[in-house]
């Protein structure tokens, strides 16, 4: 197939298809997924491809969806289940928790749980509070489950193949306000992309700024602005925040002596704090200053009146770019 624009949501469309075809083990299920297509049309044209027995529209039952997928999963199916918006997904933790994160450990090595939970996250589409949540630090704080969060079309392919295929469960979190901003050129190659690997997206020599999900966009846009100064703005997408790939990050950060970390979550306990944590033990020396962390306040998202000014924005990047900078 020849490289065509896409969005990142008809990324995983093409991925979900891709999987599919490649391997009658991968089942779709989740609400409105089959006949509507799911609430953003991501799985459009999977029912009418692969029939009614692996594209299952569920009731409206969270705590289901994840049990029948745990049930699938343990039994030799590779279950991908959408849950409509990540403020839905917490009926759903106690299956995640108690029995896909521990199936391996549980059984010692005899079964596994390779499942996908895709869901939209995040603010920024004046959406009500339980549609605009990022609440990922939550499932990276829990062993055995993987936490991935791709910010580009091809991130979102490449991961999505990858995490389909990985023997373990994995959390796939899809920036909504991401969806259909800045179409990419991509070929549908079924080329996998590492899940536990961050990406540098810019090269850079006076400052590391590290983000994830949505908020590359601010971050790429604080570089290119901060570049106009003079400044070489080195940006990494972390992608997959748990595990974390603390090599790139520590190697950046000890090449440039600063560090900014930007994400959308609230800033109490993110996975901006582990991941600051996790350079202080490992280069502190080579700090030049502190390390700042732009972040959502800690209070839910609020109405779409205010989500602008609760997203991180490109104007706070620069801010706390400045504050490192000019640290003596």
């Amino acid at each position: 197939m020849a490289n065509e624009k896409i969005s990142l949501l008809e990324a995983v469309n093409l991925a979900l298809h891709r999987a599919m075809h490649e391997d009658d083990n991968v089942v779709v299920l989740g609400e409105d997924i089959g006949v509507n297509g799911g609430v953003f049309r991501a799985t459009a044209g999977l029912r009418d491809a692969f029939g009614f027995k692996r594209v299952i529209d569920t009731p409206l039952a969270e705590t289901m969806i994840a049990g029948l997928a745990v049930g699938m999963a343990a039994q030799g199916l590779k279950p991908v289940m959408e849950i409509q918006f990540m403020g839905f997904i917490y009926p759903a933790l106690d299956q995640l928790v108690s029995h896909a994160s521990r199936m391996r450990n549980r059984t010692r090595g005899r079964l596994s749980c390779p499942l996908v939970l895709r869901t939209p996250m995040g603010a920024g589409i004046r959406a009500p509070e339980h549609h605009s949540e990022s609440t990922e630090a939550l499932f990276a704080h829990i062993p055995g489950l993987r936490v991935v969060i791709p910010s580009s079309p091809a991130r979102a392919y490449g991961l999505l193949l990858a995490a389909i295929d990985d023997p373990d469960p994995v959390i796939f979190l899809e920036p909504t306000r991401l969806y259909r901003m800045n179409p990419q050129a991509l070929a549908d190659d079924g080329k996998r992309l590492p899940l536990d690997s961050c990406f540098t997206l810019r090269e850079g020599s006076d400052l590391t700024l590290i983000s994830w999900g949505a908020s590359v966009h601010e971050t790429l846009q604080a570089a290119a602005r901060l570049s106009e100064q003079g400044v070489s703005a080195e940006v990494i997408d972390v992608a997959c925040v748990k595990p974390l790939d603390l090599d790139t990050l520590e190697a950046s950060v000890r090449k440039t002596g600063r560090c900014v970390i930007v994400h959308e979550a609230p800033k109490s306990c993110g996975v901006g704090a582990e991941i600051a944590a996790s350079l202080y033990e490992r280069a502190l020396l080579d700090l030049q200053a502190p390390i700042q962390r732009v972040t959502a306040a800690d209070i839910p998202p609020p109405l779409y009146r205010l989500e602008q000014l609760y997203i991180p924005s490109v104007e706070d990047i620069l801010a706390a770019s400045e504050t490192v900078l000019n640290y003596a």
